[in-house]
Parts: structure tokens; C-alpha cells; sequence
């Protein structure tokens, strides 16, 4: 090894690590980032080092960062001269006999290929790696990778972290020897302030101002810091960036450095991430062995010192003036601002700060222009950005899109819904201090614009995805309880405000809120937003303030009805099928009573939850089955059908004339109180059944010449037998439920006579007559409403 010095020494060092890349052997390279290394990568690499020397086969063995589908770990490339890189998924220890064999006879296991890559483009360099394995799918064929744009992860999951020659051989510090050569600090702010590159850690400032800011300071020396401080749970773009391609960052601070004239460098990174600091001394140590940092960079006079600090894990470091203070050894809290950081930063000097993703972008524009730049993302928001992709979705991973890319992209295409065929309910973006989106606005743009006005943030790029098993109540309380514990307690809105804010949340998710609670939770984290010093307390308040825009039936529901129907609030909830039942049915009752084979046990428990069991059994729309536990492991239980199955067994044998006595004997005494119900479809005769079980007399009013509503008068004898229905109708007369039939009411009698003759009145009028859609053809002869068509079919 020696220093590079001139354009012949970088493309000896190219060649080098060309040779590495596309070795004349096979090559097979380990997926070892954390999420790889988490999924058994390190077995899976020793296991094919293993079999490679039991074998005596000449295949060279390398390490990777991770390619992006987290979920798909452990990933293993496998190239085999003259053909494409095929990436294989899922890898296990045992799969490696079976990889070496197939690689010895110039083949890949199929069973296991996830992807090829004919060729690739690093944006700094491109790679043909070959052709052939066609029946293989091309990467961006892949429904995870099908329209991203790898621009900040062009060379994560390709090539070796620890080896600084396989970084060159891809184009790696071409942008620094450029920018050297050219000697012209101005143009590449100017090309960074053209291609309207916004710092991808938070607001979304313009990189290239800030740049120019610290260029024009005068004090010395001045001081560039990369804030690798990641610390939003479920978000680790920066840490996975850094595991897969240190130098990049490296190169984006070296010639931020030359440009803005700073001569110290400091990258703040969680000591949480091991492997990254890992990985980021030892590229630091092989640039500096390499003559890429230090003194006399490239032989041009240009020096730059850069040094890691190990963060000890405080969320509010992450923003700049508590990062500062944390860097000057003082407790990290965030400072007001003017001064900025540009005219007084680290130590008094000017300092500029920017997260891992904005200088990983750096180095693409200098070597293609701000034009190309520009070509992806929105007008306001070019380029690309990468999100963590986590929580209730089938694919998870780091996905790079082009920003303005919309919210379901990211959630149905790339990470394929919920599983379990479950609906999703929310994303969550911008980590702790971002909002809440509902799914009905799937359709927003991913940029700093549209999810401003959603009341969220973009944040770092983290991107929770959430089901019908999530309590948005309880969300809310999880991110302020957060924020809340990394407060740093210097300004008052914030440490008392957000503790004031978790109190009401906690209320409510115990059952203890009151209406009023929901005012003053607005009112208070508004003036948290607008009160607060720094940006931890000025979007704080956002998961509150969004899920009560969003899902305020939610908190509704656990203040007045006392219930959670997700079942995540303990003190609200019982069984999640329970929770989820409209009628509130004893689903786990019943079950164990059938199970235990006490079948006439288990027709009482139903019945006395649901009049209408056998009915229901054969049009509910089973939402308990979306939440049956059952379902992680294999299939939902049916409960639909099994308390269909209890009544159908019931109904036409002698017990029922036992059980609908037992069922009417359970009536409380008469009260004296007469109560009509006006309609007997399933509403009106739910109603007059637990009215008649209260010790009430119940008469029942409807226009047709017998009960049942719709279920007797639009649904076929198929779908639901009338005997059965008449039996169930039956029970409900048991109980003391009379009826009136061929009553108009404001006909044969109006709402004044039964007002004067009942102590109440219950209307269950049900709805007849649809809301008809006039779509083209709806005129024609032979379209009809759907009502009309049942009632005339029935």
C-alpha cells in the first residue's frame, strides 16, 4: 500500500480493488450488518468457510453491509465470472454445502435466489457483472426494491466496509480528488445550493446555505461535525449507511471541509452502535493510511483531521446546540439560537453540523451535476430519501425512494401490507416526534411539505407501520412517555408540559379520562409546540396532536365507553375477539364450553349475549377473526360459524323448549314500565329482547306482516332458512317481547300516540331505501337497486 498521490496512483488502487470485486473465482459475499448478524449471518459465514476448505475449492469469501431487505436476512451474494450477482435470501448454516456445489458447477441454488444484477450503478462508477440466469428476477423486478433509487445506498450490501480498495474501485474519493483538482470552493457550494439538496435529518434546512454560512466565518478554527446520533426507536438508516459504506461519509465531510475552509472534523455516533463505530475507525484509520485524511490531502495542502465520538444515547443530542454541549463534555441541552452554530458553535467557532444521509449525497452531485440531481424527487424536494420500513408490515427494510414518492407505495408495494391479510390502520413517520397518518390519506406525498401538513415531520426517515392491533391512544402515550424521558428538563413547556401530557394520556388509557381530558390534552401540548426551546419539545406534542386529528373516535371510545377495541389498554380490554365484537359476545366463554363438550352451557352463554346467534352465525362479518390470536400461528377460529354451529344444534331438538325456559327465567321482575320498539328487523329485535330481560313490557311495531327485517325479507331461504330465523324469533317471544304487524306508524298510529301510551320509544326503523349511485348505465333496463333485487329474489 502506498499514499495516493495522483490520478495514476487512484487508478492503480481501482484496479486493485477491481480485482477483488470481479476476482477470476467465484466470489461470495455475507450480508454482516446488524440486522444480518441479528439473523445468524455469522454462522452462515463461517459455514461457507467451512465447506470452501473442506472442499479445497478456490472461491474468494467476503463481507458486506446490508442490501436494504432487512427482512429477507441473511443475504448472500454469490458471483460467478461472466455471469450476474445473484443475491440470495433466508440463508442458513446448512444451505452452505449446497451453495458451494451449486457455485462449483457455475450454477446458483434457485430455491433460495432472491434477485440478480446484471449491472450496477454505484452514480460514482458502474459495474457489469454479467449475464445469463434469466429465470432469476432482474432486483428491481423485486416488489421491495421495484422503484427505488439506490443514490445514498449505492454501494451498501456490494462491497467490503473494511476494505478501502473495493470503495475506490467503485468511484470511491473520485468526488474529493475533483474537487481538489479544481480548486474552486464557491462552484461546489453553488452546485450543492443548485441541486436544492435539504439536510435529511430533520427540518429539511438547505444544505448548501449552511454550507456558505460557515465558508463566509471568519473566526478559526472552524469545525464540521456529522450527526450520527440515530436514536428514534425503529430507525437505523444512518447506522446501517455507516456498517455498509463508511467511506462515503467520509468523502462528503473531506470535501465539505475543503470547501467551507474547516480543518476539524467530528463524527457524533451512538456507542449503542458497535459495529458501526467498528467499521467507521477502521475506514478512518485506512483513509488516513492512504493519504485521503490528515495532513497534505493528495499532495494539494488540504488538511483535515476528523475524529468519532461515542455518544452515550441521549434522544435530545440529536438536536445540534445539545449535540454541541455534549461535544464540549457538558450535559446535552439545547441552547437558543442566534447565535447559530456557523457564527458560534463548538468551542465558540463556527461549526456546521449534518446528519450521515445529507453527506452521503454529497459526492453523487459533485461528480454528476445538479441537473441529474434534480431529476429525481419533487420540485421542493429533490433527490432521493431512505426510510426504515418497520412494524406491522410484511417487508421490512431500508427503502430509498424518490421523495414525493406516495405514502402506499412504501406500505402496499414495497412492503406488501400487514401480514396476515390484517388492514392497516396508520404510519407513523419522523420517529418519536413525528404524527400519526391514517390510511385514508395513503395518497400524501412523501416530502417535507405534504407531511407538514398532516402534522407530521419526515425526521430522520423513520416509517412505523401500524394495524387494527395498535391503540392510537396508547401510541400516543408510548412517544410522549419517550420524549418525555429524554426531555432534558431545561425549559419549562417542555419537562413540565409533556409530564402533564402523559398524566392525561395515562388517564385515559385506564379508564379514568373525561371529555374534558381531550380539550385540555389540545390545548396543552399546542402550547408545548409553540413554547419550547428546541425542536425535541416543538414536536412533541405531534403523535398527540395527530392521533386526536385522526382517530378521535379512538380516545372517545376509552373515555366513554370504557373500551379499547384493540385490546392493548389492559385496564379497557378483555379478549381481543371480545374487544372486536360489536355485541361484545363472551367468545372465549363459549369456546371453552364447547370444548368441554357442554353444548346446552354454551347455547345459554351465547344466547344471552346475542338473541340472534344462528342469523348472525351466517351474515356477521366476523371481525373478531382479524383478531384471533390463532392466526399468528396458523389459522383464526371460526367463530362465526362455531356459535352458529351451538344454535343449529340447539334449535331443532327438544332441549331448546328447556333452554328458552332458562333463558326467560333469567328476566328480572316487572318493573311496570311499557317501552315500544318501532321495527322488527335485528336492531328493534335485540332491543325489545334485553328490554323484555330488564323486567320491561315490550311491544313491537312493524309494517310487515311478520319479524325479521331484512333477514326474512332480503335474504333467500340459502342464505338464511326461515325456520331458522323463526325459531330465534321464537326465543325472543319467550321472554315476554309482544308484536303489532301491519302498522304504519303516522298511518295506523303516529309517534304522538305511542309517546302518550309508553313510558319509551325506540325506533329501529332500519334502512329501505338505498343511497343510489348514478354511474354510467345505471339507466338501462335491468340495472336495479340491490334492496329491490333482494326483497324480489327472496
Amino acid at each position: 500500500m502506498r499514499k495516493i498521490r495522483d490520478l495514476a496512483s487512484f487508478n492503480e488502487a481501482r484496479e486493485a480493488g477491481l480485482a477483488k470485486l470481479l476476482p477470476p473465482v467465484p466470489r461470495i459475499a455475507v450480508g454482516m450488518g446488524t440486522c444480518g448478524a441479528g439473523n445468524g449471518a455469522e454462522s452462515v459465514f463461517r459455514a461457507i468457510a467451512d465447506a470452501i476448505e473442506q472442499r479445497g475449492v478456490s472461491v474468494q469469501l467476503a463481507r458486506t453491509g446490508c442490501f436494504g431487505f432487512c427482512a429477507a436476512e441473511p443475504l448472500v451474494n454469490v458471483w460467478i465470472p461472466g455471469r450476474p450477482l445473484v443475491i440470495l435470501q433466508k440463508v442458513r448454516p446448512d444451505d452452505a454445502p449446497a451453495i458451494l456445489d451449486h457455485v462449483a458447477a457455475g450454477r446458483v441454488p434457485a430455491d433460495l435466489a432472491l434477485c440478480r444484477i446484471d449491472e450496477w450503478d454505484h452514480i460514482t462508477a458502474h459495474i457489469k457483472f454479467g449475464a445469463g440466469f434469466e429465470e432469476i428476477p432482474l432486483w428491481n423486478e423485486v416488489p421491495f426494491f421495484r422503484g427505488q433509487k439506490k443514490i445514498v445506498l449505492r454501494n451498501c450490501g456490494l462491497i467490503n466496509p473494511d476494505d478501502i480498495e473495493e470503495f475506490l474501485a467503485v468511484g470511491g474519493y473520485q468526488a474529493l480528488y475533483k474537487v481538489l483538482i479544481d480548486n474552486n470552493p464557491a462552484a461546489v457550494i453553488e452546485a450543492i445550493q443548485a441541486a436544492r439538496l435539504r439536510g435529511r435529518g430533520g427540518a429539511g434546512f438547505q444544505t448548501g446555505a449552511k454550507w456558505e454560512f460557515l465558508r463566509r466565518a471568519k473566526a478559526e478554527p472552524k469545525y464540521l461535525i456529522c450527526n450520527a446520533d440515530e436514536g428514534d426507536p425503529g430507525a437505523y438508516m444512518n447506522r446501517n449507511e455507516i456498517e455498509g459504506d463508511p467511506h462515503s461519509l467520509i468523502e462528503g465531510m473531506l470535501i465539505g471541509a475543503f470547501v467551507t475552509g474547516s480543518s476539524e472534523g467530528i463524527i457524533y455516533v451512538r456507542a449503542e452502535y458497535p459495529l458501526a463505530v467498528h467499521r467507521l475507525r477502521t475506514a478512518i484509520q485506512q483513509a488516513e493510511e492512504w493519504g485521503l485524511l490528515g495532513e497534505d490531502i493528495l499532495g494539494r495542502g488540504f488538511r483535515f483531521r476528523l475524529n468519532l465520538v461515542e455518544g452515550a444515547g441521549a434522544f435530545v443530542c440529536g438536536e445540534e446546540t445539545a449535540l454541541i454541549r455534549s461535544l464540549e463534555g457538558k450535559a446535552g441541552r439545547p441552547t437558543p439560537r442566534p447565535p447559530y452554530p456557523a457564527d458560534s458553535g463548538l468551542y465558540g467557532k463556527p461549526t456546521n453540523i449534518n446528519n450521515v444521509e445529507t453527506w452521503f449525497n454529497i459526492a453523487p452531485i459533485v461528480l454528476k451535476g445538479p441537473a441529474w440531481f434534480l431529476e429525481t424527487g419533487s420540485p421542493k424536494s429533490p433527490g432521493t430519501k431512505v426510510f426504515s420500513l418497520v412494524g406491522k408490515v410484511q417487508n421490512t427494510g431500508l427503502v430509498e425512494m424518490p421523495l414525493g414518492t406516495p405514502l402506499k407505495t412504501f406500505v402496499y408495494d414495497v412492503g406488501g401490507g400487514a401480514p396476515l391479510g390484517r388492514a392497516v390502520k396508520a404510519v407513523q413517520t419522523g420517529g418519536p416526534s413525528g404524527g400519526c397518518i391514517p390510511s385514508e390519506m395513503f395518497d400524501t406525498p412523501v416530502d417535507y411539505e405534504s407531511l407538514a401538513q398532516l402534522g407530521s415531520i419526515m425526521g430522520s426517515g423513520g416509517m412505523v407501520v401500524m394495524d387494527e392491533d395498535n391503540c392510537m391512544v396508547d401510541v400516543a402515550r408510548y412517544f410522549v412517555e419517550f420524549t418525555h424521558s429524554e426531555s432534558c428538563g431545561k425549559c419549562i413547556p417542555c419537562r413540565v408540559g409533556l409530564d402533564k401530557s402523559l398524566h392525561y394520556l395515562n388517564r385515559i388509557t385506564h379508564g379514568k379520562g373525561t371529555v374534558e381530558d381531550l380539550e385540555t390534552l389540545d390545548e396543552l401540548s399546542r402550547m408545548i409546540r409553540d413554547a419550547s426551546l428546541c425542536g425535541l419539545g416543538q414536536t412533541a406534542p405531534n403523535p398527540v396532536l395527530t392521533t386526536m386529528r385522526h382517530f378521535l373516535h379512538e380516545f372517545e371510545d376509552h373515555i366513554r365507553a370504557r373500551r379499547c377495541r384493540a385490546g392493548v389498554c389492559e385496564d379497557l380490554a378483555l379478549s381481543p375477539c371480545e374487544n372486536s365484537c360489536p355485541l361484545h359476545m363472551n367468545i372465549p366463554r363459549y369456546l371453552q364450553l364447547l370444548k368441554e363438550d357442554r353444548l346446552e352451557e354454551a347455547f345459554l352463554s351465547v344466547v344471552l349475549d346475542n338473541p340472534l346467534p344462528a342469523s348472525t352465525g351466517r351474515v356477521c362479518q366476523h371481525p373478531c377473526d382479524n383478531r384471533c390470536r390463532r392466526a399468528g400461528l396458523d389459522e383464526a377460529v371460526n367463530m362465526r360459524e362455531v356459535h352458529r354451529y351451538i344454535a343449529d344444534s340447539i334449535y331443532p331438538t327438544p332441549k331448546f323448549e328447556e333452554l328458552a325456559a332458562r333463558v326467560a327465567s333469567v328476566r328480572k321482575p316487572p318493573t311496570g314500565k311499557r317501552c315500544a320498539v318501532v321495527g322488527a328487523g335485528p336492531t328493534g329485535l335485540a332491543c325489545a329482547y334485553y328490554l323484555a330481560l330488564l323486567g320491561h313490557d315490550v311491544m313491537v311495531y312493524d309494517s310487515n306482516p311478520d319479524a325479521g327485517g331484512m333477514l326474512r325479507y332480503a335474504l333467500p331461504d340459502y342464505r338464511l332458512p326461515k325456520d331458522v330465523l323463526n325459531r330465534e324469533i321464537e326465543l325472543i317471544r319467550r321472554v315476554g317481547v309482544q308484536f303489532t304487524f301491519g302498522v304504519r306508524i303516522q298511518q295506523e298510529i303516529t309517534l304522538n300516540d305511542l309517546d302518550e301510551q309508553y313510558d319509551a320509544v325506540f325506533l329501529a326503523i332500519g334502512t329501505w331505501k338505498e343511497n343510489w349511485v348514478y354511474l354510467p348505465g345505471t339507466e338501462l333496463k335491468g340495472v336495479m337497486p340491490a334492496l329491490p333485487f333482494l326483497e324480489a329474489v327472496s
